[in-house]
């Protein structure tokens, strides 16, 4: 049995604490009038400016900007100050409620395969999944609050916005409040309800070692849940994450985000076996798992950027102003995460995880997924940030107090959750080919 180190217990209640008050402080020090954003932009300048300066465009109208013109300049700049510790929140509570997300498909998959190889892992997976009933929760509420318009992250949900703009009102059948809110009931309660039943019957088949009736049951509520999840995780990506834009749509989007989800995943599966074996458990798990491992994470990444680029390059060419203009803005005001995700997710990844030897040395593999999570949390982020914050953004006490927050409430759960069972899950049907597994 795992038992969670007090230094652990210790590090996640601190990431929390700090994360929370962090977070607390970036809401109240968000502007609350236009004299605020005023006083915000000239210590900007005074530093040497920053992404939310104001941008005059005829200095021989400046009086009369300002008298006309000034003030919704500057209100506009003040909602999105007030969007950003709110897309702060979002962006790190959806990031590493993906995480888990992902991990809960790639354990469905197991079951649906009848993978061999891969039984030892089990227990971690259950365990990552644990997060998704709390980051389900927090998710839910920040859904609502949005979707219902008391915080302004979606525009569709501004009776004021939908009023004047016939495209989203084209969207309203779909994008409503009512129907946002029920369906990520459906969806949150659909993913939840099969992580329920897969880690009981996986329980009981450790009570019943000698039947395979368990396992079976497994299997079929795998393959079932299976075909739910790649309609609702589509649904989903563009619930949670397009309509933050939307008056841009993309066929990919679904897959898009099916990617990044599956390879975090996947990643902090690697991570958590990795630091398990480095304190002494999972004995069972050979260079071959964590090789496995490695190889799923380099193929999810290289799926990725094809998803990325088949996205891209469509757009980009066809040159279509309603479509390229998502692509623009990120371009232009998001110069340094844009290209760098694409430095993380895709370049680095190829260089270290394709040789094969390198997918067995761990530190090489502990390398590469730290730097692939830190590129899709930049990914979330540029998906998020521009149609919430747009040219205001920066890193700051918001972004990085969000982050510790969830990674401590991340942290607590999933090793909490691993100390609720023996880390064989002994009663598998495949656990002798999976202890004996080499590659």
């Amino acid at each position: 049995m795992y038992t969670l180190s007090n230094r652990l217990r210790l590090f996640s209640i601190i990431c929390m604490v700090v994360g929370a008050v962090g977070l607390m402080a970036g809401f109240a020090t968000s502007p609350d009038s236009i004299e605020d954003v005023k006083q915000q932009l000239a210590s900007h300048d005074d530093h040497g400016g920053g992404h939310a300066e104001v941008k005059t465009h005829d200095d021989n109208s400046h009086d009369a900007k300002e008298e006309h013109g000034g003030d919704a300049h500057y209100e506009h700049i003040l909602h999105q100050l007030q969007n950003k510790p709110w897309a702060s929140l979002y962006i790190a509570a959806f990031f590493f409620f993906m995480i888990a997300l992902g991990v809960l498909a790639f354990y469905a998959i197991q079951f649906a395969a009848q993978a061999g190889w891969s039984p030892v892992l089990f227990r971690v997976m259950e365990a990552i999944t644990a997060y998704l009933v709390p980051g389900g929760i927090i998710m839910f509420v920040i859904l609502a609050l949005s979707g219902f318009h008391i915080n302004h992250l979606f525009v569709w949900a501004d009776p004021e916005v939908v009023k004047h703009d016939e495209l989203i009102q084209g969207k309203s059948g779909w994008l409503n409040g009512t129907g946002f809110i029920i369906r990520a009931l459906i969806f949150l309660g659909g993913w939840i309800l099969y992580r329920h039943f897969a880690v009981k019957f996986s329980r009981k088949q450790d009570e019943e070692p000698t039947g395979n009736k368990w396992y079976k049951k497994s299997f079929k509520i795998s393959a079932g849940f299976l075909v739910f999840f790649i309609y609702t995780e589509s649904m989903m990506s563009w619930d949670w994450i397009m309509s933050f834009d939307p008056h841009w749509f993309s066929t990919l989007f679904g897959w898009y985000v099916f990617a990044s989800l599956f390879v975090s995943g996947i990643t902090v599966i690697a991570l958590m076996t990795i630091y398990l074996k480095s304190k002494g458990y999972l004995e069972f798990v050979n260079n071959s798992h964590i090789h496995d491992l490695a190889k799923f994470m380099f193929g999810i990444s290289i799926f990725w950027t094809y998803l990325w680029f088949s996205q891209f390059m469509l757009i980009w060419y066809s040159n279509i102003p309603e479509e390229v203009t998502y692509f623009i803005t990120r371009i232009e005001d998001y110069k340094l995460p844009f290209f760098g995700m694409l430095v993380m997710n895709f370049i680095f990844p190829l260089l270290v995880l394709m040789n094969s030897d390198f997918k067995r040395i761990n530190w090489f593999v502990v390398m590469a997924g730290v730097i692939i999570l830190c590129g899709h949390y930049i990914d979330i982020f540029n998906m998020v940030m521009p149609a919430t914050v747009g040219e205001s953004w920066f890193i700051g006490l918001s972004e990085i107090s969000a982050v510790l927050l969830f990674l401590g409430l991340f942290l607590f759960i999933v090793f909490r959750a691993l100390t609720k069972a023996p880390l064989l899950a002994k009663g598998n049907p495949y656990i002798e080919e999976s202890k004996h597994y080499h590659y």
